[in-house]
């Protein structure tokens, strides 16, 4: 017998496959993003609320797995991203709070997500929203920052800025004074940035696809 932790779990763990939030997953599926959400999964008067047929159907979809896979889920198998680090959506990286001076994730707000194995212990993900890196990164994928690892040109990266801006470009070119920055939507322009403009910069090693 299937239980409503089961289920949900399995939800979980395709997300995580998939380099996915819980959110990041609804919105791949086309689905309202709050449809995985754990707030969703107890109502307010303390009954469990079971994932229709229909979403689980389209998440499966969304992410090309088979039920088999998605049965394997629920038992913990299947091949899921063993190691859980912090995460947060673009959208909010730019509101104080979210990283202290040196670029590391601080403060509340945050969520654990399952992701490949990397080498950086500081390592965290942020998730993409909108439009506006197409066709490199599009909405609901993830990627992967690890702060501690040296950005090399043709890199992309995640800058912030002195005055709080934080956006993911390509390095061109850095030197002493400045930071040449390419757009990955052909529609926006590139960037330059004077060195002294710029409170920190982490290399991204991996995208969800």
């Amino acid at each position: 017998m299937l239980t409503h932790n089961q289920v949900w779990t399995a939800l979980d763990r395709l997300a995580a496959r998939a380099g996915l939030s819980p959110s990041g997953l609804a919105r791949r599926a086309g689905l309202d993003p709050t449809t995985f959400n754990k707030s969703k999964r107890i109502t307010p008067d303390g009954r469990q609320r079971w994932p229709s047929t229909e979403s689980v159907s389209k998440a499966l979809g969304a992410t090309g797995t088979n039920i088999d896979v998605f049965v394997s889920l629920i038992d913990g198998g299947g091949r899921a991203p063993a190691k859980s680090i912090p995460s947060l959506g673009l959208a909010e990286a730019s509101a104080p709070g979210y990283f202290d001076d040196g670029g590391l994730p601080t403060g509340k707000g945050w969520h654990e997500i399952a992701a490949p194995s990397v080498n950086d212990e500081q390592a965290y993900a942020l998730e993409i929203s909108g439009d506006s890196m197409e066709p490199v990164y599009r909405d609901g994928d993830v990627v992967i920052v690890a702060p501690s690892q040296p950005v090399r040109r043709g890199d992309r990266a995640v800058i912030k800025t002195t005055d709080g801006e934080v956006m993911v470009k390509q390095v061109k070119r850095k030197s002493q004074k400045a930071i040449d920055l390419k757009s990955l939507n052909p529609a926006q322009p590139d960037r330059t940035l004077n060195t002294s403009d710029v409170a920190w910069i982490a290399r991204v090693i991996w995208v969800s696809q």
